[in-house]
């Protein structure tokens, strides 16, 4: 008993300093990152989708992977979870719109994989093996690689002109 308690007290600041706000998209860069604006005359902040990783822009479905983002986000506010940030000073959270969790829409139709870590598959790995068995977007190229691989293989995209 005393035990779950404290795992219990351990697992809740992780759970109360997540800070959530609501925003409008103001950019999408490829199909895991875009930047948000919190308010007028606010600055837009640089936000990375959790749980899920898209292909590079210049990687099979980079393209058609920032195209579903913005589709998805276009026009209308969003709801950011985070409290975390990366080593590039991104945010990490996850985003919803219209009550819809933007990650597991990104990876249930293919253009996304469930981010795996340490053996860990994701948040998303039921949406990702949905896509795999219907062949959705990504998914129809059985050998379709990760980012991070195809980043090991052929190095960073080339930065846009």
């Amino acid at each position: 008993m005393w035990r779950q308690l404290i795992c219990l007290c351990c697992l809740l600041p992780g759970c109360v300093l997540a800070k959530v706000w609501i925003g409008e998209v103001s950019h999408v860069s490829d199909g895991d990152t875009l930047w948000i604006k919190s308010g007028r005359g606010a600055a837009p902040r640089k936000v990375r989708l959790l749980g899920l990783d898209a292909p590079e822009l210049c990687q099979p479905g980079g393209m058609a992977a920032r195209a579903a983002l913005q589709a998805l986000v276009a026009g209308k506010a969003v709801q950011v979870s985070t409290n975390f940030q990366d080593t590039y000073g991104r945010d990490l959270a996850y985003l919803r719109v219209d009550g819809r969790d933007v990650g597991a829409a990104l990876v249930s139709a293919g253009h996304a994989w469930s981010s795996r870590w340490r053996g860990n598959p994701g948040p998303y790995a039921m949406d990702e093996a949905t896509a795999r068995a219907a062949k959705a977007g990504l998914f129809v190229n059985p050998l379709a690689l990760l980012p991070r691989d195809f980043r090991k293989q052929h190095g960073p995209c080339a930065p846009p002109p």
